[in-house]
């Protein structure tokens, strides 16, 4: 694998790694390792062979910098309405969250500094600025990109180091929680930790010169590297917190406290660690929505620019309580353009075997029934309990 398709590997990985990163063990590690781990791996595995069946509905239907492309080409007008409606929705509110974390970094790094800023030149700083290395184009968003996720794994790796001397083998089986169903409904937060699809159409079109099975290796390493992180992250947290511990964790903020007490760089390196992957997803999912517009309005870079962070910076000023609220629903938005439309792609596309030549997902209709379920168990998890 070349370096851009690396670099293209790790924007995966950057987009998936957010505040999941911090957040599983808060709602897995009470359930004991084994169970958080076997469903963490099957919620993985889902997600990246739905992001394989996105991978084929892009490469079979001609491509495109967006969803607008593939989803006109593969499920008609309607479908393409529909597709978009649902993008935009999370792309924004996604966008949205990631602008008001980032203000709030900005303001305290000022502050650090000596330099004292608003929340809302916080916010409108940081989309101007970030803005444009994402109106500079894919190539720097991967080379940049390539740095950041260095820095965060070194970050991580440091952090792991720290925790090492004080790790307890025996708090490994143990299990404060024995509920499967609310075990069940942590599917939620975990399948939003593995969101990482929206990338895909404007990837393929980096690597315009790749071959299908190199693309497909691609997403497949870039949906392994934030397992790995994940479950390193949760082996760490489980094996050195005590039931009190961890049954105390509300927040971000206690479970950086709670392991203060190893190192003092502990809570430096985790809070680095946050900034960096809440950058590195921002520059993911800004990415796709830039391109998104690109392929849609076909205006030059300037007025995409505009029409990319001007609805999500007015929302992060203006109505950052009402969007708490939506943000609700964004997993929900996510199991349909993550599962269900790709999954309609590709079934439109066999049965007219549109470019049959072309990378096709791996397993058959057997696969394509399963993701069906996993969808569906995916949509309970989250609306019926």
């Amino acid at each position: 694998m070349n370096t851009k398709l690396l670099g293209s590997s790790l924007i995966i990985s950057g987009t998936a790694l957010g505040a999941g990163m911090l957040a599983i063990p808060m709602v897995l590690a009470q359930f004991g390792l084994w169970s958080g781990t076997l469903l963490m791996i099957v919620i993985c595995a889902g997600t990246t062979y739905a992001a394989l069946l996105l991978l084929e509905a892009t490469l079979k239907s001609g491509g495109g910098l967006g969803l607008n492309s593939i989803a006109r080409n593969t499920l008609g007008k309607s479908g393409q309405w529909i597709t978009n409606a649902l993008l935009y929705a999370l792309l924004i509110c996604l966008l949205m969250a990631y602008i008001l974390g980032a203000a709030d970094l900005v303001s305290q790094l000022m502050a650090a500094m000596g330099l004292a800023i608003t929340p809302t030149q916080g916010q409108i700083g940081f989309t101007v600025l970030a803005g444009g290395v994402i109106a500079a184009g894919t190539g720097i968003i991967d080379k940049l990109n390539r740095g950041l996720f260095l820095v965060m794994i070194a970050c991580l790796a440091t952090t792991l180091a720290f925790l090492l001397p004080d790790f307890h083998f025996d708090h490994l089986s143990r299990v404060l929680n024995n509920d499967h169903w609310q075990l069940f409904k942590t599917s939620a937060v975990l399948f939003t930790s593995f969101g990482f699809m929206v990338v895909i159409p404007s990837l393929v079109a980096y690597n315009s010169q790749a071959t299908d099975r190199e693309l497909r290796n691609m997403v497949i390493i870039g949906s392994v590297i934030p397992l790995f992180c994940y479950l390193c992250w949760l082996f760490a947290v489980v094996g050195n917190l005590n039931p009190t511990q961890l049954g105390e964790l509300k927040g971000v903020g206690d479970l950086i406290a709670a392991f203060e007490h190893h190192s003092r760089w502990i809570g430096t390196l985790l809070s680095l660690f946050t900034g960096l992957a809440l950058l590195t997803s921002f520059f993911g999912v800004a990415m796709a929505l830039y391109n998104q517009n690109r392929d849609m309005f076909h205006q030059n870079r300037v007025v995409t620019y505009v029409l990319t962070f001007i609805l999500p910076l007015l929302g992060s000023l203006f109505a950052a309580d009402k969007f708490l609220a939506v943000l609700g629903y964004a997993g929900i938005i996510l199991v349909f353009l993550a599962v269900f439309v790709p999954l309609a792609m590709v079934y439109a596309l066999r049965l007219a075997d549109t470019q049959p030549q072309r990378y096709t997902a791996e397993g058959g209709p057997l696969m394509l029934v399963l993701s069906l379920l996993f969808g569906s168990a995916l949509l309970a998890s989250q609306v019926l309990f």
